[in-house]
C-alpha cells in the first residue's frame, strides 16, 4: 500500500534538517522504479518513464508540471524524444522530505494512469 498516494505537500522552511539517507531507503519501497541519486552532495528521488514518442512524453512532462505548480513544489523535468527524467528534491533544505516522496508517488500515479 502506498501512504504517499492521497498526502498532500506541506510548507518545507529552510531551517529543517533533510530527511536521512536510512529513512529516504525505507521510503523508497513506497514508490516503485525511483532510485536515490546524489548530485552535487544532494540526495535526490529520479525516475525515468518512457513513452512512444515525443508528444507524450511532452503530454506528460506537462501533466508533472500541473500537480507541481497544484503543490507548490517543482521537480527537475528532462524531456527528450520517448522519455522523461523525473528529479524530486527540497531545495529549502537541500535533501530529501516526505514532500519528495509524495510527489514521486503522485507522478507515478499520472504514468499508470496514462498507461490504463
Amino acid at each position: 500500500m502506498n501512504s504517499f498516494r492521497d498526502l498532500k505537500c506541506v510548507p518545507c522552511r529552510g531551517d529543517l534538517p533533510p530527511m536521512e539517507l536510512e529513512q529516504a531507503r525505507r521510503f523508497l519501497a513506497e514508490i516503485p522504479g525511483w532510485e536515490i541519486i546524489i548530485e552535487e552532495n544532494i540526495p535526490r528521488l529520479q525516475r525515468s518513464f518512457k513513452f512512444k514518442n515525443f508528444v507524450e512524453a511532452l503530454t506528460f512532462t506537462n501533466k508533472v508540471g500541473e500537480i507541481a505548480e497544484a503543490e507548490r513544489h517543482h521537480p527537475m523535468l528532462i524531456t527528450e524524444w520517448g522519455k522523461v527524467t523525473v528529479v524530486w528534491w527540497t531545495h529549502a533544505i537541500r535533501g530529501l522530505h516526505q514532500n519528495d516522496f509524495i510527489m514521486a508517488s503522485k507522478t507515478n500515479d499520472l504514468y499508470e494512469a496514462r498507461q490504463g
